[in-house]
């Protein structure tokens, strides 16, 4: 039986004329064919706010003329991906609610922001619940004012840190419960996707339907969350097309206190907008946040954060709205998995750093830091793994050495029995590429400091070229920093592409959840000194 919403406005909390706009008869229109449970008068008077300021935020996203430049040098550098449709619901969490007609009515297609409204669900009759987002400060209110007035004197948030803080935190752990609407699947990738943030953080997930703060898990049309701990019962949905680990996992990252990636204050330092790719009533969803109101930690932007929409969100014609000024990470960007700076944001916005003390804790290799629910140990950047993150994860793959001449790996991952249906659980192998000494006139000599392993990129399976590489491609990690994501890739069009280590290890991980791909790879030492003579250079 599905639960009907009643709309209860205890005081004036709207005025009249919502609808009396063009957008506003549109809204009305998609408000009318779906079926929510959703707040909808309080969610018509949200999208109208940040709707009336369209035209200014088209104004801040358009290009100047160097930019402009700047952006057909970076398109000419990622060329032509032809994308895969795999999923008829959509492949992204933006097309799903998109093609439902959900995302007209959220912000940034999958954020219901809070209004002072109080909300009743009626069953038969009865008063079930309230949300009581009276309580906290409004959030669309504060992301309108970003946008009018640069931020102005308040405090911040990209991790949810508004006036409110710490009681949107889930202090005493995340309670849920699962509405009777929600199928086997959508609980098994809830609690799958829980698990991944509590395994890596000192938030507790338990399933208590009777908690007093709590997320009601179920079915409803499109994938959705609030952001942060609003106090008693608030939703989170799973509907069609989202029954994914990762797209659970990014709805749980809002629960939790995550906006998206691509909001950060500093994101035009690392993403470039290309507006005339965006959706007409989509320009308004492309705010960003102020350093006001942005509380990112002194974290880098990663583009493989799972908070982060792909390359085509929104776009009207199939072509890119978002360009990483490093365009070798076009496939990248929409990511379906929690990256290792997500981790450490998280677990600094919690407090659970502080659990463990840095004079006795493990001293983790590679920038990883000490596990809050045991210190003794690490939690590491992927491709690493062990006690202190000076090994390769445990499981498929091994490690090879680098030569002066091209090796190959050829990595086949997946399951072709089992259907042109994705998986739930993700299949990973983790590599390492090491350089290997080499012998010169009689003598092992080690390749110097100023080595450098060079990884190309031979051939990908066809057919799972969407954004963020949802599910299969090859991650290659050749940055200093490796607690950054590494490039991936998953189209048959990146064949050829090199890219040259900044370490003396590369990790390189393969993932897929649907089928079966395979990934050919060639390796070779780029240059190395031996006998004060360049064996080769590149």
């Amino acid at each position: 039986m599905r639960l009907i919403l009643l709309v209860i406005l205890l005081s004036v909390c709207v005025s009249g004329g919502i609808f009396d706009t063009k957008f506003g008869q549109k809204i009305k229109r998609v408000v009318d064919k779906i079926k929510t449970k959703l707040n909808s008068t309080a969610l018509l008077v949200i999208r109208e706010k940040i709707h009336g300021l369209k035209e200014k935020i088209r104004a801040k996203l358009t290009l100047s003329p160097e930019r402009k430049a700047i952006l057909s040098e970076l398109l000419k550098q990622i060329g032509s991906i032809k994308k895969d449709h795999i999923l008829s619901k959509g492949d992204s969490i933006e097309e799903i609610n998109a093609n439902n007609k959900i995302g007209e009515l959220l912000y940034q297609s999958d954020i219901v922001l809070t209004k002072s409204v109080c909300v009743v669900t009626v069953l038969n009759g009865r008063a079930l619940m309230t949300y009581p987002s009276h309580s906290f400060s409004e959030q669309a209110d504060e992301i309108v004012q970003d946008a009018e007035d640069e931020g102005g004197n308040r405090t911040k948030r990209q991790a949810f840190r508004d006036q409110n803080y710490p009681r949107t935190l889930w202090s005493n752990g995340v309670n849920y419960f699962f509405d009777p609407s929600a199928s086997p699947v959508v609980r098994s990738v809830f609690t799958k996707g829980a698990r991944l943030w509590m395994k890596d953080t000192c938030i507790d997930f338990r399933e208590n339907r009777d908690a007093p703060d709590r997320i009601r898990v179920f079915k409803e049309d499109g994938c959705w969350s609030f952001v942060g701990r609003l106090g008693k019962q608030q939703d989170l949905s799973l509907g069609d097309g989202c029954e994914s680990v990762g797209t659970a996992a990014h709805e749980i990252g809002h629960a939790i206190g995550f906006f998206h990636t691509q909001s950060r204050h500093d994101r035009d330092n690392f993403i470039t907008f290309n507006v005339q790719n965006v959706k007409p009533d989509w320009v308004d969803q492309f705010t960003k946040e102020t350093t006001a109101t942005n509380e990112n930690y002194g974290i880098p932007y990663d583009y493989g954060n799972i908070m982060h929409y792909g390359a085509n969100s929104a776009s009207y014609n199939g072509k890119p709205t978002m360009i990483p000024n490093d365009p070798k990470y076009v496939e990248t960007l929409g990511s379906p998995i929690i990256s290792f700076y997500e981790l450490l944001m998280i677990n600094q916005h919690y407090g659970c750093m502080k659990r463990c003390d840095p004079n006795s804790s493990a001293k983790c290799a590679m920038g990883g830091f000490p596990h809050p629910r045991d210190c003794s140990r690490c939690i590491c950047p992927s491709g690493y793994g062990g006690r202190l993150c000076n090994e390769r994860p445990s499981g498929c793959g091994q490690v090879y050495q680098a030569t002066a001449q091209y090796q190959t790996l050829t990595d086949e991952i997946g399951n072709r029995n089992a259907g042109q249906r994705p998986r739930e659980d993700m299949d990973m192998c983790n590599y390492w590429i090491t350089r290997q000494y080499e012998r010169c006139s009689q003598i092992l000599l080690k390749a110097p400091a100023g080595a450098r392993i060079e990884v190309k990129l031979v051939g990908f399976t066809k057919g799972l070229a969407v954004d963020g590489c949802q599910y299969a491609g090859v991650e290659i990690k050749t940055h200093a920093d490796q607690r950054l994501t590494g490039y991936r890739f998953c189209a048959p069009e990146d064949a050829g592409v090199t890219l040259v280590s900044k370490h003396n290890i590369v990790p390189i991980i393969t993932y897929n959840r649907f089928y079966a791909t395979k990934t050919v790879i060639q390796y070779r030492i780029g240059c190395m000194l031996c006998c004060d003579e360049f064996l080769f250079c590149m």
